[in-house]
């Protein structure tokens, strides 16, 4: 267990005035060095799970463990080993972009040479040096953001937290963020996310945590968890009507693993797509049913929550 940062046993919460658990009996161990994410629906329990890990929320039941501290019995040295980034922008707006830095590292203890060292390191390291001066409000968000995780890392924790890290971020800026994150873990950094963007944990993680309703669907690499579908292929249709009797029709070919209704459309999970797909056209044809459109594409984290819960990933 010298390995393992974050452990939890047997946790829950549950709000008052909720009948149902918020996080439900969750079991989780985290290595030390690894990107994890929780990745679900918004209300699967992600913000939670991390809001107990972080001492933001008090837990109803069972245990949390960050390097080897118990979060409800010693947040404030809890605290100490953790570098938290939550999804709204808690920037100081009285000070400067290099005062948000040299300040944090004063709160942590920090002598005054070694703070400003440190925020000046981090300025460059984040491409934030000709801001130094500058007011927060001058910033774009992708920025602030990158000051935020900078201000995270300063008194190098244990863990890095991030509550859907890329929220409202274009596209640029997530990926510039995703970078960043990488880099730091390269450096033996172990972060933990929360997100509901698929491509993003598929990207990152080294390993992925599914959730729905406070508990743990499946939890592999997100290439184990897409393998683990069983097809190579998802075609997805559209089609005008008589979707019913398409599906029965699909679910017979050869090839085909299975058929879903997913929304308005069918998902065909197939492992021979270069033979299935004249098929299902075909099929279509001589049952009269027009296709108003045909996607394919590979398995996804998506198509795995799909297949365990019948539902789209971003459902709320």
């Amino acid at each position: 267990m010298t390995d393992v940062i974050i452990r939890t046993e047997g946790l829950t919460k549950v709000y008052p005035g909720m009948d149902v658990a918020a996080v439900d009996g969750l079991d989780l161990a985290i290595s030390r060095g690894e990107i994890f994410g929780l990745l679900g629906p918004n209300g699967a329990g992600k913000t939670t799970t991390a809001g107990i890990l972080t001492t933001r929320v008090i837990p109803t039941g069972g245990s949390a463990f960050v390097a080897g501290i118990d979060v409800v019995r010693h947040p404030a040295l809890a605290k100490q080993l953790s570098g938290i980034v939550s999804q709204q922008n808690t920037l100081d707006r009285q000070l400067t972009v290099f005062e948000n830095l040299y300040f944090h590292g004063r709160l942590f203890g920090m002598d005054k040479t070694t703070s400003k060292k440190r925020a000046d390191e981090l300025l460059g390291a984040f491409s934030l040096s000709r801001w130094s001066a500058a007011s927060v409000y001058a910033l774009s968000g992708g920025m602030a953001q990158r000051l935020m995780v900078a201000r995270a890392v300063f008194h190098h924790p244990a863990v890095l937290f991030l509550d859907e890290p890329t929220a409202g971020l274009d596209p640029q800026s997530r990926l510039a963020l995703w970078e960043m994150l990488q880099e730091l873990n390269a450096t033996g950094q172990t972060v933990m996310l929360t997100t509901h963007y698929m491509e993003e944990a598929d990207q990152l993680c080294d390993r992925v945590a599914i959730m729905d309703h406070g508990r743990i669907l499946a939890l592999d690499s997100p290439a184990n968890l897409k393998r683990s579908t069983g097809a190579d292929t998802i075609v997805t249709l559209k089609v005008s009507d008589a979707r019913e009797e398409l599906v029965r029709l699909l679910e017979g070919l050869i090839g085909v693993v299975e058929v879903r209704v997913v929304g308005t459309s069918i998902a065909v999970h197939t492992r021979d797509m270069d033979h299935v797909v004249p098929r299902i056209v075909n099929v279509a044809d001589e049952a009269h049913v027009e296709i108003l459109d045909l996607g394919v594409a590979e398995p996804s984290l998506e198509t795995v929550f799909i297949n365990l819960t019948g539902k789209e990933l971003r459902e709320v």
